[in-house]
Parts: structure tokens; sequence; C-alpha cells
């Protein structure tokens, strides 16, 4: 059960679903509910447990329902799943999670890659998802990927996302986070579309969704912060990377951004010991390579120094 003063800002941990389900090699489905339980254990409040996507399309998380009903129910702690349509959210609706997200694209050609149809076709099979959530008293969650730029367009306008958060909030979508999919993005970039977007939407309604591409998405999240952004999505160790946009790294790691928060005086509500060991037993016991958090790392390597020097 959570404790203590409620956080300064909330980490979003996606790594169950956006991490895992761009590795290559099958994760069994007890390791996959396993993480989840571990990651329950480290006082994030909000994860994402898998997709209900088609099989065809992400056979990672083929085993998506089974997971999902067997994520620990604990106070304090929100499950999200994706899903794409109708299908998708009554799957979720079964499984018992909290929060239904969606995924759209600033980028027509981005949207056409990832779920096959225009931006236009997304937002209409989101509304009787919409309608059955609102009825339902189900939270809904929208990305919108490509915000800094497109591996297939290039630079996306700001005026492209803005319209999209308008039309999200206006179909009931309680959050939106913003995703630099391809990690592209600068500070000042993020600085001058959470400034536009501030427009259409209060910031406490918007989260970032950082990719670690160019080694910028710390500074992307500080500038996020002080842009007023309290929400922060990010994968333990790093894990990641988005199947249709070609050369993206993976998601800013959740050790990272607990790290420089809490390092900063911001609280999270997360140990970060915790966090680092769960990171640490992820690439150990069930991916089997190293995973690119930088806090996970260094971890890891002074526990090695530590262990020699006791040995020695």
């Amino acid at each position: 059960m959570r404790l203590g003063p409620v956080p300064d800002v909330v980490v979003y941990e996606v790594g169950p679903r956006d991490g895992l389900q761009n590795e290559p090699e099958a994760v069994p489905t007890a390791l996959k509910i396993e993480l989840l339980a571990r990651l329950a254990r480290t006082g994030l409040s909000r994860i994402e447990a898998t997709s209900f996507v088609s099989p065809r399309w992400i056979p990672q998380l083929a085993d998506g329902d089974e997971v999902a009903r067997s994520a620990p129910r604990v106070p304090g702690v929100r499950w999200s799943g994706l899903v794409p349509n109708e299908q998708g959210y009554e799957r979720l609706r079964a499984a018992g999670l909290d929060v239904a997200a969606l995924f759209i694209s600033a980028s027509e050609t981005h949207n056409r890659k990832n779920v096959n149809c225009s931006v236009a076709e997304s937002l209409d099979r989101f509304r009787p998802v919409a309608a059955r959530a609102k009825s339902e008293g189900v939270a809904l969650r929208a990305y919108v990927s490509t915000v800094c730029g497109c591996p297939y367009e290039g630079p996306v306008a700001v005026s492209a996302v803005v319209a999209l958060v308008e039309q999200l909030l206006a179909l009931g979508v309680g959050e939106v986070s913003l995703g630099d999919t391809i990690g592209v993005g600068r500070p000042q970039q993020v600085r001058a579309l959470l400034a536009a977007v501030a427009g259409a939407s209060p910031l406490t309604r918007i989260a970032l969704h950082l990719h670690d591409t160019y080694g910028r998405a710390l500074a992307n999240v500080e500038a996020g912060y002080e842009a007023g952004i309290r929400t922060f999505d990010a994968s333990l160790g790093g894990l990641g990377g988005c199947p249709y946009a070609p050369g993206a790294s993976g998601n800013v790691a959740t050790e990272d951004v607990v790290d420089l928060f809490e390092g900063g005086g911001v609280t999270t509500g997360v140990a970060l010991e915790r966090l680092v060991d769960t990171a640490a037993w992820l690439e150990t016991d069930v991916l089997k390579r190293h995973l690119p958090g930088r806090v996970l790392r260094a971890h890891v390597g002074a526990r090695a120094r530590a262990a020699r020097a006791e040995g020695a």
C-alpha cells in the first residue's frame, strides 16, 4: 500500500507494453506476470500492462489477456492497456484493467504504417470506444506519436499536434501523452510545443513520452518539467522502441527519470533501489542482454566493483 505524501511528479511505466513489444524473442507469460508484480512493489502508481492488439501485428503480446488478468491489484496502482478499437476495449474490460489507452500519430504516414488507416479514420475508430468508456466509467488515455518528427515525413507541424490534442479531449480522453517516437526532439522544441499545446489544454492533462535515440531524453524531461508537465512515461532499463519507426531506440529509462527527479528534490514516490533491482533482474534473468539505462549500468558497475573488492 502506498504511504507518504502525494509525489511531485508521476512516472508512468510503459515497459511491459511499449518496451517488450519490440523484443524479437518471445518472453514467457509467467515472466511477464512476474515483471508486473515486481514493478508494483517499487512504488510506481501507473503501469501499462500490455496491449490488446491482434497477435498478428504484435506477436510478443499475444498473451495480453492472461497477463492483464494476472496483474496484481495493489492499492494505489492503476493498470492500463493499449486498445486499438472496440474489440480491444472489450478485452481490456474483461481483464479488469483501470485505464484504456488509445494510439494515434500526428503524422499521416506513420499512422498508416502503424495502424493501417488515416488519422481521421483512427479518430472515427475511437468514437465508440470513447462512448463506452464514458458510460462505463473507464478512464481514457491517448498517445500522440511523432510529435517532434516522423521517420517518413520529417518535421511534424505543431499545429497538427495541437489539433489532435483538441480532438482527443473533445472525445473524452482524460490524458494525452505526447510522444517523441524517434527521439529527435530538443529542449527548445519541447518547450515550444508545450507552449502551443497549453493553449488547447491544461498541462495537467498532458504527459511526455520521450525516446533517447540522440541521448537528449533526460534534457527533454527537464524541459517538460520546467514547462509544467508532471507526468512522464518511461520504460524500465530504457527498453523499447517502435516497430514502425526505423532507427528509433528505447524509451527514456524509468530509473534514469526517477534518479533525475529525486536527486533534484522532486519526489516520485518510487524506490530507486527496487527499480534498479527489477531492471537488473529483467536484463539478467529474462532478456539475457544488457539494457541501455544509464543509472542501471552505473549501479551494476558499482555492485561488480564492490563484489570484486570484497573478494580481494
